[in-house]
C-alpha cells in the first residue's frame, strides 16, 4: 500500500502516475492486477482488447512506430497512455492476411481516469446521481476495486474512443511517412488519420459472451416482453437503447388506436359522426403520448446518469475543412470557414436541389396517378377477376418507387450537407435531418394529399394509404434486416472455413472474431430507424378518420421491427460505439409537429365529408369557418395538454434542484477558500516585506 503523500500537485492521472496517494490511498488489491502505477500497464502484452485499429494495407512502417507511440505513451507526454499492440505477432504475419490489424485496451486504473475526464455519472451510495472521480470512487455504488463490472464494456469502449480522439498534434508538421497529410497542434490526429486513409476504421469488439445472454434475453425468443432496455444500454450505449425504449413505448402506445379502430374495419361504419369521435381521440392521443414520453425519458435517462451529463465543448467535426487561424472562443487553432460562404452554399445550391427533387417527385406522383387511371379502366372494360387484382399492382409500384427515390436522395442530401462544410457535428445533423425530412414528408404523403383534397376519393385514399404503409414495412424489414443478415452468414461461413484451414499457433478465436467483424457493415446511426418510425406515425395520424385500421398495421410491424433491429445490431453490423445521449434528441420536436399537421388534415378531411356538408347546404363560408374554429380550438387543446403535462416527474425535477444546489454552494466554498488563501499569501508577503 502507499501512503505517501503527493509533494506538488498533480492532475487524476499525473496523481497516479507518479504513484502518491493525495488524497485517497491505494489498496492492496491492486498488486493482484499486476499494475505497477508508474507505468500504468502500457507495456502488459496480454490484455482484454476492447477497440480495434484497421490500417491500410500500404502504411509505412515509420508511421505505425509513430502511430503506437502516440498512444502508449503517458498522458503527460502528449499520449493517449492505452495498451496497444498488434493482432498477430511476426511469425503469423508471414503467413496470414489482415497484417494491419491493432488491439486497444486500457488497464482498470486508466478506465476509471477517463470516466472522470469524460465527465460520466454513476450512482453514490446515497442514491444520487454524481459525476464520477477517481478520489471518491468508493462513495460510487457496486465499486469495488477487485471488481470489474463498475464501468459497463459500452462505458470502456466509449473512453477508449475519446481518449483515441483527444490524441493532439504537439510540435509535428505532417504525420510522419505521408508529407501530404499536414498537421498543426491541436489537430485530432485520429481524424487526420481517417480523412487521409491511413486508418481505414475504428469500431469497438463484440463480447461474445455478453452479447449471447443479451440476445437470450432480448429477441432469440419470440414473446411478448418487455425488452431489457438496461442491458440494452449496458451493452450499446445510451442513444441505441433510447431507440429501441421509443420504439417499445410507441408500439405499446398504438395499441388503444388498434384496439379503437378495429370496429371502424370489421362492422364497415361509414357514419362520419363516428370518425370524427375516433379522429378528436386520435388528436388528443398523439398529444398524450409525446408528453408522457418525454416523462419515461427523463427517468430512465436520470438513472443511466446522462440527463445530469454536463455537456461537452464540441469539438470540429472530421470533414470539415478550411484556412488555418485561431478559434476567437477556445484560442486554439484550427481549420476557419467564412459562414457567408457556407450560406451562399446553402441558398444557391443545396436550396434549388432541394426544391428540384420535390418537383420530381411529383412528377412521379403523377405518372403513378396515370398508372392508376390505366389500371381503373382496364378493370372497368373487362370486370375480370385478374383486373381487380391489377389495381393494386400502381400502388405497389409505386410505393417501392418511393422507397427507392428515399434511399437514392439520402446519398445526395448528406453529399450536400457535408459540402456545406459545417463546423459542429450537431449543424450537420439538423441541415441533413431537415432536408430528408423535407423530402420524405412530400415524396410518401403528398400522393395521399392529392387523393384527399383534390380528386377527393375517400376510397382510393384508403387504398393508396394502406398498400404504401404495408409495402413500405415489408420492403424496410428485407432491406435493413433479413437482406444484410442472410449476406453476413454467407460471409461468416467463408471466413470460418478459412480459419479452420490455417496451421498456424494462433489465438484462431481472437483471430475469427476480428477478421468477422471488421468486413461486417458499419451502423450508421439511429436515423434511418426513427424516420421509419416517424413516417409510420403519419400513416398513422395525418389520415386516422379514413383509416382507422392503420394502427393495427403498424403494431402488428413494430412487433416484429423490435426482434428485426435486435438482430440488425447483435449480428449484422459491426457494434457502434456507445454515444451518451439525454433525449430523442429533434426528433422529439419531428414527432410533435407531424401530430399538429394531423390536426388539420383530420379536421379538412371531416368538413369535406357529405355528412357534414348536408348541414350547411346554402352556406359553404359557415362551413368553413366552423372547421377552423374547431381546428383552432383542438391546436389550443393539444397545447394547453403539452403545457399541462410536465416534461419531468416531480421527482426527477426535485433531485435535479438538489444536485444544482449541492454545486453552487460547492462552488461558493472553492471561492470563499481561494479568497482566504489570497489573503494569507498577501499578509505573509507584507510580513516579508517589513523591516
Amino acid at each position: 500500500m502507499l501512503t505517501q503523500s503527493c509533494p506538488i500537485p498533480c492532475d487524476p492521472l499525473d496523481h497516479s502516475l507518479r504513484g502518491c496517494s493525495r488524497p485517497w490511498d491505494f489498496t492492496a488489491s491492486l498488486s493482484k492486477m499486476k499494475v505497477t502505477l508508474s507505468a500504468l500497464d502500457i507495456h502488459e502484452s496480454s490484455f482484454t482488447p476492447l477497440v480495434i485499429i484497421e490500417l491500410a494495407q500500404d502504411v509505412k512502417e515509420e508511421t505505425k512506430e509513430w502511430l503506437k507511440n502516440r498512444i502508449i505513451t503517458k498522458k503527460k507526454d502528449g499520449g493517449a497512455q492505452l495498451l496497444f499492440r498488434p493482432l498477430l505477432n511476426k511469425y503469423e504475419k508471414e503467413t496470414l492476411e489482415n497484417q494491419n490489424l491493432y488491439l486497444v485496451g486500457a488497464s482498470k486504473i486508466r478506465l476509471l481516469l477517463g470516466a472522470e475526464a469524460v465527465g460520466l455519472v454513476k450512482e453514490c451510495n446515497d442514491n444520487t446521481m454524481r459525476a464520477f472521480t477517481y478520489g471518491t470512487r468508493h462513495n460510487f455504488k457496486d465499486f469495488d476495486d477487485d471488481n470489474d463490472d463498475f464501468l459497463s464494456m459500452a462505458e470502456r469502449q466509449f473512453i477508449i474512443k475519446h481518449e483515441l480522439e483527444n490524441l493532439r498534434a504537439r510540435d509535428e508538421k505532417m504525420i510522419p511517412g505521408y508529407p501530404q497529410a499536414k498537421l498543426y497542434p491541436g489537430k485530432s490526429l485520429l481524424r487526420r488519420l481517417l480523412t487521409s486513409g491511413i486508418v481505414a476504421q475504428v469500431f469497438p469488439l463484440h463480447d461474445n459472451e455478453a452479447l449471447k445472454k443479451l440476445e437470450d434475453a432480448w429477441y432469440t425468443r419470440f414473446t411478448l416482453k418487455f425488452q431489457p432496455i438496461d442491458r440494452i444500454r449496458g451493452y450499446f450505449g445510451e442513444t441505441i437503447a433510447l431507440y429501441f425504449g421509443f420504439l417499445e413505448y410507441f408500439t405499446f402506445a398504438l395499441i388503444p388506436m388498434a384496439i379503437i379502430g378495429l370496429p371502424y374495419y370489421l362492422f364497415a361504419w361509414e357514419d362520419y359522426d363516428k370518425y370524427v369521435i375516433f379522429a378528436s381521440f386520435n388528436l388528443i392521443w398523439s398529444t398524450v403520448i409525446l408528453e408522457v414520453w418525454k416523462r419515461g425519458c427523463a427517468s430512465m435517462t436520470y438513472r443511466w446518469g446522462t440527463l445530469v451529463m454536463k455537456r461537452k465543448f464540441e469539438e470540429p467535426r472530421p470533414g470539415y475543412h478550411g484556412v488555418l487561424g485561431i478559434n476567437a472562443v477556445t484560442g486554439r487553432e484550427e481549420p476557419l470557414y467564412p459562414s457567408y460562404k457556407r450560406q451562399l452554399r446553402i441558398y444557391l445550391v443545396s436550396l434549388p436541389f432541394v426544391c428540384l427533387c420535390l418537383y420530381f417527385s411529383l412528377f412521379v406522383m403523377m405518372i403513378y396517378f396515370d398508372m392508376e387511371a390505366w389500371a381503373l379502366g382496364l378493370h372497368e372494360d373487362s370486370g375480370s377477376e385478374w383486373t381487380s387484382i391489377l389495381l393494386y399492382v400502381p400502388s405497389i409500384i409505386y410505393a417501392i418507387v418511393i422507397e427507392v427515390m428515399n434511399r437514392l436522395y439520402r446519398y445526395a442530401a448528406e453529399f450536400l450537407t457535408s459540402w456545406e462544410n459545417h463546423r459542429l457535428e450537431s449543424a450537420y445533423q439538423n441541415h441533413l435531418i431537415l432536408k430528408v425530412l423535407v423530402f420524405n414528408f412530400l415524396n410518401c404523403f403528398a400522393s395521399l394529399f392529392y387523393i384527399a383534397f383534390v380528386l377527393r376519393d375517400m376510397k382510393l385514399l384508403r387504398q393508396s394509404l394502406a398498400t404504401l404503409l404495408i409495402t413500405s414495412q415489408i420492403l424496410n424489414q428485407i432491406v435493413e434486416s433479413l437482406l444484410p443478415y442472410w449476406l453476413q452468414k454467407k460471409h461468416h461461413v467463408r471466413v470460418k472455413k478459412k480459419v479452420e484451414a490455417l496451421k498456424a499457433d494462433i489465438d484462431a478465436t481472437l483471430y475469427e472474431q476480428v477478421v468477422l467483424e471488421k468486413e461486417m457493415g458499419t451502423y450508421l446511426g439511429t436515423f434511418d430507424d426513427y424516420l421509419e418510425l416517424f413516417l409510420q406515425f403519419g400513416y398513422v395520424s395525418l389520415f386516422s378518420c379514413v383509416y382507422p385500421l392503420a394502427a393495427a398495421f403498424a403494431v402488428l410491424n413494430n412487433l416484429t421491427e423490435v426482434n428485426s433491429d435486435a438482430l440488425k445490431m447483435c449480428r449484422v453490423f459491426k457494434r457502434p460505439f456507445s454515444e451518451p445521449s439525454a433525449s430523442i434528441g429533434v426528433w422529439q420536436l419531428a414527432f410533435e409537429t407531424m401530430s399538429v399537421i394531423s390536426v388539420v388534415t383530420n379536421c379538412a378531411l371531416i368538413g369535406m365529408s357529405p355528412q357534414v356538408n348536408a348541414l350547411f347546404p346554402e352556406s359553404k363560408t359557415d362551413l368553413i369557418l366552423i372547421v377552423v374554429a374547431v381546428e383552432h380550438t383542438l391546436l389550443a387543446l393539444k397545447f394547453i395538454l403539452a403545457f399541462a403535462i410536465p416534461d419531468k416527474p416531480r421527482h426527477i425535477q426535485m433531485k435535479l434542484a438538489r444536485l444544482e444546489f449541492e454545486s453552487l454552494e460547492a462552488l461558493k466554498q472553492q471561492m470563499k477558500l481561494t479568497a482566504e488563501n489570497l489573503k494569507e499569501e498577501c499578509r505573509e508577503g507584507g510580513k516579508e516585506k517589513a523591516p
